[in-house]
């Protein structure tokens, strides 16, 4: 009999595909996976169509449709008073995380040690583990989710090739300030270290606060790669669209992985997305008072509740703390009491830890809902 081992024997499936099958079993409401239950803006369907129409519909360039490359560079250099060539320091890739995949594997070799902050993205680990390197977890300090730089310092060694940063970070909200950089800076500028930056959220930042990109400091230009994602900007997840930055030395080993692993991304959704940018401006610039209106709503919901919780700094996502209801619950226990109790779902916390903390009593529900569905969902925790 034929036998095979598995490379990531640990990984099963998913914790977000088992909470939405668990959504759909109960008909509970689904508030775990982090996609709209609204529609895309009318004038980027009419764009895909028109794109179609128009007979954009064959194999894009490998690296991405010039004039969407250009549409993101006018972006940074808006945003970020950044210079960025579109030709030779921007990818087009089919969704982030393929992104992080690929910048991942193009520079970490057996045996070389990444540094990843837990709570962390469920592709980081994976993805460097198939890579041959090997995972070093941090946790952040609760219950502000924290970098204690002391403990990065300590980590950091010889065989350190890499260290991931999620700003704003999934599954917390919380963003990285401009401390956060200058301290990460000040800990790897002497040395052979990559930083992988994934601002899949970067326009999602609430209550004035800014974002602050790996690419807007000098110091990090030239070992950065930056990850980012069209679906959750422009309410599309599902046409798993997103992009990497990086300067063109790294952009070149970039693209030697990627093209093995994707050859392009889908050619009229690329097209819809430069056509809709070049035409709507103003969607990116209203984006983060569309998604605070939707916390703060969510969250007034909530006030009659007994779950407690900071407002979210940026993200789509809402952590509450429900020590003061069940605290005999772990997480996981208690997205299924949620689920089979009170028909609403959420995704645990600890999902996202290599080693979970014993008091950690979060669970992560996404605000990237109509306004019916977040009024539903605070009645329904009011209750709980």
């Amino acid at each position: 009999m034929i036998q095979i081992e598995s490379k990531i024997p640990a990984q099963g499936v998913t914790i977000f595909s088992v909470m939405s099958a668990m959504a759909q079993r109960l008909n509970a409401l689904n508030m775990s996976q982090g996609f709209p239950d609204f529609p895309a803006p009318p004038a980027l369907l009419d764009a895909l169509t028109q794109a179609t129409q128009d007979g954009f519909n064959q194999y894009a360039s490998g690296d991405g449709l010039l004039s969407l490359r250009e549409q993101l560079a006018q972006l940074f250099l808006q945003r970020d008073q950044l210079q960025l060539d579109p030709m030779n320091e921007i990818t087009i890739t089919p969704g982030a995380t393929i992104g992080l995949f690929s910048a991942i594997h193009a520079v970490v070799n057996s045996g070389d040690e990444v540094i990843i902050f837990d709570p962390s993205y469920d592709s980081y680990a994976p993805s460097v583990k198939l890579a041959g390197g090997i995972p070093v977890h941090i946790p952040l300090q609760t219950p502000h989710f924290n970098v204690d730089w002391n403990i990065v310092e300590q980590a950091i060694n010889h065989k350190t090739r890499m260290i991931i940063v999620n700003t704003p970070h999934n599954p917390t909200g919380a963003i990285w300030s401009k401390q956060d950089w200058l301290q990460l800076i000040a800990l790897i500028e002497d040395k052979n270290i990559i930083v992988l930056s994934d601002e899949v959220y970067e326009h999602l930042i609430y209550d004035g606060q800014r974002h602050y990109s790996a690419l807007s400091f000098p110091e990090l230009r030239e070992r950065s790669f930056v990850v980012g994602s069209f679906g959750k900007t422009f309410h599309v997840t599902g046409w798993k669209t997103g992009y990497c930055i990086a300067t063109p030395a790294l952009m070149q080993v970039f693209r030697q992985i990627y093209q093995f692993t994707n050859f392009c991304g889908v050619t009229p959704v690329q097209m819809a997305l430069a056509t809709f940018m070049a035409k709507h401006p103003e969607h990116i610039t209203q984006l983060s008072g569309f998604y605070q209106a939707k916390r703060d709503l969510f969250n007034v919901g909530l006030k009659e509740s007994r779950f407690q919780f900071t407002p979210s700094q940026g993200t789509y996502f809402q952590n509450l703390d429900y020590s003061a209801i069940r605290p005999d619950l772990n997480d996981i226990e208690m997205c299924q009491y949620l689920a089979e109790q009170h028909s609403i779902v959420a995704i645990p916390v600890s999902a996202f830890y290599q080693k979970t903390p014993e008091d950690l009593r979060l669970i992560r529900f996404c605000f990237a809902k109509k306004h019916d569905t977040l009024q539903q969902a605070g009645q329904i925790l009011s209750a709980v």
